[in-house]
């Protein structure tokens, strides 16, 4: 039977592919950032994404967030001021 995979061994192995792709290096977290900020791009409820990567606050979670000031500013648009719940 196989043995788990450390991280060391991760890193080296993402290391090699890296030098024969010929591209700028990287770190496996790079492509955890990439996730959580692809799912908030998208939309997806931060709630949600931090369950996905397993982050025990969604404070966590925030900092992973790339989107632009515009689109928070859009966000608080989707309520109609004043604003009356059926």
């Amino acid at each position: 039977m196989a043995k788990p995979l450390k991280p060391q061994g991760i890193y080296y192995i993402l290391k090699r592919c890296v030098k024969r792709a010929g591209v700028k290096s990287f770190t496996p977290h790079d492509f955890r950032r990439t996730y959580v900020g692809d799912l908030l791009d998208a939309g997806v409820d931060i709630v949600i994404v931090a369950k996905k990567a397993g982050h025990a606050s969604v404070n966590t979670t925030a900092r992973y967030d790339r989107r632009p000031e515009r689109a928070k500013q859009e966000a608080a648009m989707v309520l109609k001021v004043p604003y009356f719940k059926i």
